[in-house]
């Protein structure tokens, strides 16, 4: 049999299970209103918000997690470094998610499918969450004594009345879908490619942390609470299994020895398949091996050995 080396390599789009591409844009756009119209339907709840702003305050301090005015005086140290974290917070969160799900839509189909339902299954329960649960962001609560970068610095994606801001609703901090999004797309990434540097893809989320944190939208249990769901949503949706394909040799490379198999282990003028690329690879190119014309080579026969001594039979030497 025949030995070569395989392993993993990036796929090629299988395209039986890509999606119908109107189909998908019209999905895609009813899930978007449906996302819009959930948070501008918990809006006005002014009261509820802050009151339960200060009841998630107060409990971060109880579990004794980090001060987020700790991360913002990082980015007020210049005007330069804040408005680049006000300018991610409002341009990076759509784009980003948007180009993920074209690229795996185009590239990687069955991851596309997995992606798409995980982003869909962690968005409706965000909204039902903050129907639920309406939360002013920390910027907004006096205890937090934190700046509201976006109004201060700019840009900013919210208007300057909360409770009338009929672009956004400015009470939906728990979750963060900045950064629940963020974590599905590295994710996402981490599992559908097989470059060595994929796990630096996590950096996007990690930054979006800072940033939410920083800017002071966000609290550090809105990014616990979406991981959480986010959690929970791939334990019920499995991602799709690797697909493996043998290695290609490249052109002008020798391939690699053979293990020629023992004369007589196959008849005179049988031929098998064997693998070209891989003794099992997928699409693997299989070649006839002819053996008719090995000759096994005969031993001759050795004559029979001669006794070892005469038996004593009384002649004398």
């Amino acid at each position: 049999m025949i030995h070569a080396r395989s392993g993993p390599v990036d796929p090629e789009p299988d395209t039986s299970v890509r999606p119908p591409l109107v189909r998908e844009l019209f999905l895609v756009a009813g899930l978007f209103l449906v996302y819009k119209l959930g948070r501008l339907a918990a809006n006005g709840h002014v009261e509820e918000a802050f009151r339960n702003a200060g009841h998630v305050w107060d409990l971060e301090r109880v579990l004794h997690l980090p001060d987020e005015g700790a991360v913002q005086g990082l980015l007020l140290h210049g005007h330069t470094l804040v408005q680049a974290a006000n300018t991610y917070y409002a341009t990076v969160h759509f784009p980003a998610t948007l180009v993920f799900l074209v690229w795996l839509y185009l590239r990687r189909p069955r991851h596309y499918v997995w992606s798409r339902r995980v982003l869909a299954v962690l968005t409706g329960a965000a909204l039902a969450l903050h129907l639920l649960f309406p939360l002013a962001p920390p910027r907004m609560l006096p205890a937090a004594d934190l700046v509201d970068t976006g109004k201060v610095y700019g840009p900013s994606v919210y208007g300057d009345t909360p409770a009338d801001d009929s672009l956004a609703n400015q009470f939906a901090a728990m979750p963060s879908l900045h950064f629940g999004w963020a974590l599905a797309v590295a994710v996402g990434l981490v599992v559908a490619t097989r470059s060595r540097w994929r796990l630096l893809w996590l950096l996007h989320p990690l930054v979006t942390l800072l940033v939410i944190v920083g800017t002071a939208n966000h609290y550090w249990l809105d990014a616990i609470v979406v991981t959480a769901l986010l959690s929970v949503a791939y334990a019920a949706l499995r991602p799709p299994a690797r697909t493996h394909r043998p290695r290609q040799v490249p052109a002008g490379q020798a391939a690699p020895p053979a293990t020629i198999p023992a004369p007589g282990a196959y008849a005179s003028g049988t031929g098998t398949q064997v693998a070209g690329t891989g003794a099992y690879g997928a699409g693997a190119r299989t070649t006839r091996a002819r053996l008719s014309g090995i000759r096994t080579r005969r031993t001759p026969e050795l004559p029979a050995r001669a006794p070892r001594a005469y038996a004593r039979s009384g002649v004398r030497r």
